[in-house]
């Protein structure tokens, strides 16, 4: 497969774009700072100012909110040396132990945590200065998934090897940091001749104390999301080792997928927003989730120069969380989710992630065969999603 051509500034990967979808990408790829084109990844979608999916090259400019508001969101995985065979038949106690030592609100309060946290944060700061409850916010959330979309998982992959799977992001710090500057983005005035301001795609200008006020704030959040990612991976997996009584890593791998760069790409260097896409180029490793109850791709990236080095971050949804909860069953999730030790007393609260909200994972990795290639398959035998 290749990119289609949906405006002179737009390419996309997707084949079942909506109008609001495109308007959006359309948008955006008209701004003045936007180096060259807007590329549209396989699973993109109608999201907040600029489309999820999107890869958004900008010159001598970042637009917070294409970056949105949970900066440095993404994945990260390991896999262990232990297989099917090491594992009990009865794997509720690890998702038990999951909700226990990486929960979804507030991670667990124990002196090796609480030590990383701490030490953590004594190393990292936001240029923005923080209030008493924004940095209790801050060390408190430090290793926990939050809610929505994001998700710890065991799964096993096509030569049966065990791996650890999770997704989240710079959680409530993120949002708060992000949040401040994409409302003080739109206060700035735009004098773009033939370009209608609109304040969803405001921008910082390079040279300016705002833009490296948010640069600043962005590659901290960054930092702590996948910080956060990295304390509940070890919480996760040596809380598995506890259970069995020995296992190994082998590999990990993490990528953003909500973030800026600055990139050289077409022989300039560029900031690069990825909003709900991941890097892809030679050498990189990534990893596509599907939904709770379909598989995740480990996948290496090929290169595209055309997708700026990029891939996508996983299925996308195709219904609205509103959607489906109002269309999707319980009973269906139950059936969706057959086979996997999950939060099945929770159901409800989880009808919105129901699998049929989200793209076919299989038909977006055929669309972006010419940027990834995929390495390993994993299917989710324990789901563990803050409701």
């Amino acid at each position: 497969m290749g990119p289609t051509q949906l405006t002179s500034r737009v390419l996309t990967w997707a084949d079942d774009l909506d109008e609001n979808t495109i308007n959006q990408a359309a948008n955006t790829a008209a701004l003045p700072i936007v180096a060259g084109h807007v590329a549209l990844m396989a699973d993109a979608h109608l999201g907040y100012g600029c489309a999820i999916g999107s890869v958004v090259p900008t010159d001598g400019a970042i637009i917070p909110s294409a970056v949105g508001v949970d900066i440095g969101c993404g994945m990260s995985a390991v896999m262990t040396d232990l297989t099917s065979h090491d594992l009990p038949d009865d794997l509720a106690p690890y998702r038990d132990m999951i909700e226990r030592r990486a929960p979804a609100k507030t991670a667990r309060d124990h002196h090796t945590r609480n030590r990383r946290a701490a030490d953590w944060l004594a190393s990292n700061r936001p240029r923005t200065e923080l209030s008493d409850r924004q940095n209790k916010t801050a060390y408190t959330q430090l290793g926990s998934a939050g809610g929505g979309n994001h998700f710890n998982e065991l799964a096993l992959d096509q030569e049966d090897r065990v791996w650890v799977v999770l997704h989240s992001g710079s959680r409530g710090i993120g949002n708060q940091l992000a949040t401040g500057h994409i409302k003080l983005a739109a206060t700035v005035e735009r004098h773009a001749e033939g370009v209608q301001f609109d304040p969803d795609l405001a921008w910082f200008t390079e040279g300016t104390d705002e833009f490296d006020h948010y640069v600043t704030d962005l590659r901290f959040a960054q930092a702590y999301a996948l910080e956060n990612r990295e304390i509940m991976l070890d919480e996760s997996v040596n809380g598995l080792f506890e259970l069995i009584g020995h296992g190994r890593v082998r590999d990990r791998v993490a990528c953003h997928h909500n973030y800026a760069e600055v990139e050289r790409h077409h022989g300039k260097d560029v900031w690069v927003t990825r909003k709900g896409a991941i890097r892809a180029g030679i050498g990189d490793r990534g990893i596509n989730p599907g939904s709770m109850g379909t598989s995740t791709h480990i996948v290496a990236g090929k290169g595209n120069a055309d997708s700026f080095n990029s891939a996508s971050h996983g299925a996308g949804r195709r219904m609205s969380r509103n959607k489906a909860r109002k269309t999707l069953s319980i009973d269906s999730l139950h059936e969706a989710m057959a086979g996997r030790a999950w939060l099945d007393t929770k159901a409800e609260a989880l009808l919105d992630e129901h699998p049929a909200a989200y793209k076919d994972i299989a038909h977006v990795m055929d669309l972006q065969a010419d940027l990834v290639e995929v390495t390993d398959t994993l299917e989710a035998i324990v789901n563990f999603k803050g409701a």
